[in-house]
């Protein structure tokens, strides 16, 4: 299936780590968080990748076209103009479509409709990490036989909860995790969600899209409660390297 991941926000919260590269390019223990992302993937078979860029997209069409001469050894002959690349290399097919530097996520996602030929493609964010087991997703999808499933969550609260009563504080929880279900990417689609967007560029995904398929009932959550991770601010960077060096 094509993988289609949204690349092409600024990452403002970043700010001062990546004001000169796309936040998907930060780098988590050596490699970019989008490179962990498609890795993920491909481990599950799913090896053509569509990026829909955006701020800075150059920089990430710049990394993929270097990739692999840059982080292998290479044998170059000089006098041909030619050079081989030493080691075996990943096997992805990557298409990059510029989407433009300010649309929002559903328009976006709406360009890429004539790329998308298969009646299922899987979708997510490039700022998302997780465990998540994709062939299980795939099969929950196709049995709820819904227009589009999502990648359920449950996060930590990034602050401690005081318990209180009467003015006395009875408890305080450290960063509890949340009661409640959250939207953590990790999309499988159908080739019909595209009615639902629109290609005006003020087009969210998380908005006016999610909420027709919610009042359609054409909505599937795949509740997952292993490892996910969003890498919105400079600390969530950090938190990412420890958990990959974890795991």
């Amino acid at each position: 299936m094509k993988v289609v991941i949204l690349c092409g926000g600024k990452g403002m919260r970043m700010r001062g780590l990546t004001e000169n590269i796309p936040k998907a390019l930060a780098d988590v223990n050596g490699k970019p968080i989008l490179w962990h992302i498609m890795k993920h993937y491909s481990e599950f078979g799913h090896q053509e990748f569509i990026l829909p860029l955006g701020y800075k997209g150059d920089q990430i069409k710049d990394y993929f076209i270097n990739l692999a001469w840059r982080k292998n050894n290479v044998k170059i002959d000089l006098l041909n103009n030619q050079y081989d690349i030493l080691e075996k290399t990943e096997p992805w097919k990557i298409t990059c479509i510029d989407t433009g530097q300010d649309t929002m996520t559903g328009a976006r996602i709406k360009q890429l409709e004539d790329y998308i030929e298969d009646d299922i493609f899987l979708l997510t964010y490039g700022d998302g990490l997780s465990d998540v087991d994709l062939d299980e997703l795939i099969a929950f999808h196709k049995e709820k036989g819904k227009t589009v499933t999502l990648t359920g969550i449950k996060k930590n609260n990034q602050y401690g909860v005081l318990d209180i009563q009467d003015g006395i504080a009875n408890s305080f929880l450290e960063k509890p995790i949340l009661d409640d279900w959250i939207n953590g990417g990790f999309f499988v689609c159908n080739k019909e969600f595209f009615h639902y967007l629109s290609a005006q560029p003020d087009c969210v995904l998380e908005e006016e899209p999610l909420r027709r398929l919610i009042e359609k009932q054409e909505l599937a959550v795949y509740l997952h409660e292993g490892t996910w991770i969003s890498i919105d601010t400079p600390k969530d960077l950090e938190d990412a390297r420890k958990i990959w060096k974890q795991k």
